[in-house]
């Protein structure tokens, strides 16, 4: 089994377990969705919807491409919510804050990622 392929089966469980986290884990979710934006639950279990399905949507050799492209459009649309933990545990003198700060620019990494998915590969060889 190719690495590609190895990357993709852990990504997939990565945002499945992650989507399925917000409906496990709301209050935490619930905290960090950005004050400005009105029914923050309502943004946590859409936001796991989408991780879930994403997440699901890459297994298919015929959605991957898309699948990846959400999930980096996801990805940014999702940093403000890290920014927001980062405040939250800075004013809240939170010892796990330097956790949020190294996720900031982990979210690039998890870009990177899913862009490995978005160029086409070989459908004869591909899942």
């Amino acid at each position: 089994m190719q690495i590609k392929r190895i990357f993709l089966f852990v990504m997939v469980l990565f945002y499945v377990i992650a989507g399925i986290n917000h409906f496990v884990s709301t209050p935490v979710y619930r905290r960090i969705v950005p004050v400005y934006l009105p029914f923050p639950l309502v943004w946590v279990y859409v936001t796991g919807v989408c991780e879930i399905l994403f997440g699901l949507l890459l297994l298919p050799f015929a959605t991957r491409h898309t699948a990846a492209w959400l999930i980096i459009l996801l990805l940014i649309v999702l940093f403000p919510a890290n920014i927001q933990m980062t405040l939250n545990y800075w004013h809240q003198h939170n010892p796990r804050l330097w956790i949020t700060i190294l996720r900031l620019p982990a979210q690039g990494l998890l870009i990177a990622w899913a862009y490995m998915y978005t160029r086409p590969d070989n459908p004869k060889i591909a899942l």
